[in-house]
């Protein structure tokens, strides 16, 4: 994993948002063009003073129009060409800078969402899903709102500052500076308040994908807290998470609700000297009474949009937590590698071997050790042992969940470090014990992996698997919903759609781990029949814990602590009286027969 970026997060976002800097631009320029125009109307207003006060010597008639109602005409016709201008461009900066933020908001979401996916097995055993689920929805949706409300804002109002800032040193520069010597105080504040306000907001999105994860862990186990009566101890549990994330969120609200009150109060200031110091000079003769007016709405417009930095600020802080969580997961780079080399499933004969393999967890645990084993292609081999032995772990190393740390697994020969992992996988179906069955119909699940399958080829496959009968008597037959997980449908129903689904998959090496071990004894039998139809004509691995499901297997291999103790066939290893036999006994009941004698 690669440690967090050292750059602020605005400079990450404008990065990633480079591709889109066409689309940026332009929603920045329209976000200038309608605040121009927004600021015009307190000028309209002088020029109407100055037309009732001048009359014949106003600004107005100096362009030719010297009668005072055809001024009045003139500026009435300036005042609707200038609020027509500033509607159109204010629906347009909207339209862009709100699509703009759906498309970003889309893009990083998939764009996560698929680098998560690419990341190894081990990362996922160091986090929650709820916390991830927090960056992909949270975090993404937060960065949205500042996209659509917040950048407007900033280029907004620093349009105005630029603007009427320049305005009032042409026109008036002996007043300018009273309007102006609050901005610094306000510049100032805000990034003062920025950096107080950045841990902040980092624990609220912390604690944020901690509460999500817990709920999601609850709501997953849900049948577990509802047998054991638990329900109270974990609504305590979500209470104190909860209570902890809306602590954290008072300790950033309190500082930035101050931001806005104590602005106010510096604004104030400027607008009052206007008002005085401009106020004399207009009642000396220095200063024209319309330009005087245009000072005082100027000012005003000048002035209170910066009270709005605070909410901006606010919106701008919450992005920013969220933008450094979601691209410092982007940051992450995957240790599986794509080897790049294709691997056609037609041409996969299905040699599988482990060469003097070792093993180590991140978390120092040592499973594999020195392991070395060889299945010949088509051969039928199972792996037992006892809980703990290492049987789960051989299987995630030939899928490539995992890397050795030394030796190497080869398919048909060759390192599998060498192959692009989609292929690899695309090679070997797993049927597991613990079987994963989407939301969606019985259909939906079968196809899954093998998505372009016909009607015919799904029934074919459901048939071998024994799963035609039950399913044509559910509901909707194939297309009724299985619900989360496959929680409609019983263990054995659920365990022969993933047989189904293995089965339509068609791949040279099928690896069943404890496909039967959860089901009852009637299932059992039936799924065994299903096995031993489709393991015909390609590798199959058996990861078993009842020896009389794999008795029949070409090879048996027996491990203990990651090392390979016995090897052979059946009837070999029960006369050799070693692991095996030892299992076998205990399986059989034979010892405690010969105790009982």
């Amino acid at each position: 994993m690669t440690h967090p970026s050292s750059r602020h997060p605005l400079t990450r976002l404008l990065g990633y948002a480079r591709r889109h800097r066409r689309r940026v631009l332009l929603a920045c320029l329209f976000s200038v063009l309608n605040k121009l125009f927004d600021l015009a109307p307190p000028a309209l207003i002088g020029a109407a003073v100055d037309i009732v006060v001048q009359r014949e010597d106003s600004f107005i008639a100096s362009l030719g129009f010297p009668n005072v109602y055809d001024q009045l005409l003139v500026l009435a016709l300036i005042t609707l060409v200038i609020w027509i201008w500033e509607s159109i461009f204010e629906y347009v900066h909207r339209i862009l800078w709100r699509n703009l933020a759906q498309t970003i908001e889309h893009e990083l979401r998939v764009e996560t969402y698929a680098h998560v996916q690419d990341l190894e097995l081990a990362y996922y055993e160091d986090q929650s899903t709820g916390g991830l689920l927090s960056i992909l929805n949270d975090d993404i949706n937060q960065l949205e709102r500042f996209l659509d409300v917040g950048a407007n804002d900033l280029i907004q109002v620093t349009t105005t500052v630029l603007v009427i800032s320049g305005m009032f040193f042409i026109a008036a520069p002996s007043v300018a500076w009273m309007a102006i010597i609050p901005i610094p105080v306000i510049v100032y504040g805000s990034v003062w308040f920025q950096r107080k306000l950045t841990p902040r907001y980092a624990a609220v999105r912390e604690q944020v994908g901690m509460l999500n994860s817990q709920l999601a862990n609850n709501l997953s186990g849900i049948a577990t807290i509802k047998s054991f009566t638990a329900e109270e101890h974990e609504i305590a549990r979500i209470s104190a998470a909860s209570a902890l994330y809306r602590e954290r969120n008072r300790a950033a609200i309190v500082l930035s609700s101050a931001f806005s009150p104590l602005i106010r109060m510096v604004i104030v200031m400027g607008f009052i000297a206007i008002l005085v110091f401009g106020g004399r000079l207009a009642l000396d003769g220095s200063l024209n009474v319309g330009l005087y007016s245009l000072m005082i709405f100027i000012t005003q417009r000048l002035l209170w949009p910066l009270t709005r930095l605070g909410e901006t600020f606010d919106l701008y802080q919450r992005a920013m937590a969220s933008t450094t969580r979601i691209l410092d997961l982007l940051d992450i780079q995957p240790q599986i590698t794509d080897g790049g080399e294709p691997l056609p499933v037609e041409s996969v004969r299905g040699e599988v071997a482990f060469e003097d393999v070792e093993f180590t967890y991140g978390n120092g645990q040592e499973v594999i050790r020195g392991l070395s084993l060889h299945i010949p292609a088509g051969d039928t081999a199972a792996i037992v042992g006892a809980t703990g032995a290492g049987k789960s772990t051989v299987i995630k190393l030939l899928l490539r969940f995992y890397d050795v740390q030394r030796g190497r697994v080869t398919l048909d020969g060759r390192d599998l470090r060498a192959f692009n992992v989609a292929d690899l996988r695309g090679a070997i179906g797993l049927v597991s014990q613990d079987v994963f069955l989407f939301h969606g119909t019985v259909r939906e699940n079968i196809t899954y992996g093998t998505f372009g399958a016909t009607d015919e080829q799904i029934i074919a496959a459901a048939k071998i698997a024994e799963a035609h009968d039950f399913i044509i008597q559910l509901p909707q037959g194939y297309e009724t919903i299985v619900g989360e997980r496959g929680q409609k449908l019983s263990g054995g129903q659920r365990q022969r759609i993933s047989i189904a689904r293995a089965i339509l998959k068609d791949p040279p090496v099928l690896i069943l781990d404890e496909a039967t071990s959860s089901v009852d004894n009637e299932t059992e039998a039936a799924i065994q029949r299903s096995l031993e139809r489709i393991i015909v004509g390609r590798t199959t691995i058996v990861i078993a814990h009842r020896l009389s499901t794999i008795r029949n297997a070409d090879r048996i291999f027996v491990l203990e602590d990651g090392m390979l103790r016995e090897q052979g066939r059946h009837e070999d290893l029960i006369r050799g009286d070693g692991i095996y036999a030892t299992l076998w006994r205990v399986q059989t009941g034979e010892r405690l027969r010969l105790a009982g004698d």
